[in-house]
């Protein structure tokens, strides 16, 4: 866990499909909705980190719309 002083304030807006996917997941795994949120953007930076060449080996990855991704969590139970 970050120190008070190492921490930075951001004032962030989600839509609300998305605010309605993270919250549940802090519940769920008695997480804070800091900790959920800030483990996303960390690891989405850790890809980030890994470069253009990863981002080409995943350029025929297909896509798949975020509704569609949260109705599938949901039907696994995951949130």
């Amino acid at each position: 866990m970050p120190t008070p002083a190492s921490l930075k304030r951001a004032t962030v807006y989600f839509d609300s499909a998305v605010h309605g996917a993270f919250c549940p997941e802090a519940v769920g795994t008695g997480r804070s909705v800091f900790d959920v949120v800030d483990g996303a953007v960390g690891a989405l930076l850790g890809e980030d980190a890994d470069g253009p060449t990863s981002l080409r080996d995943r350029a025929d990855e297909p896509t798949v719309p975020f509704e569609s991704f949260v109705r599938d969590l949901r039907s696994e139970g995951a949130i």
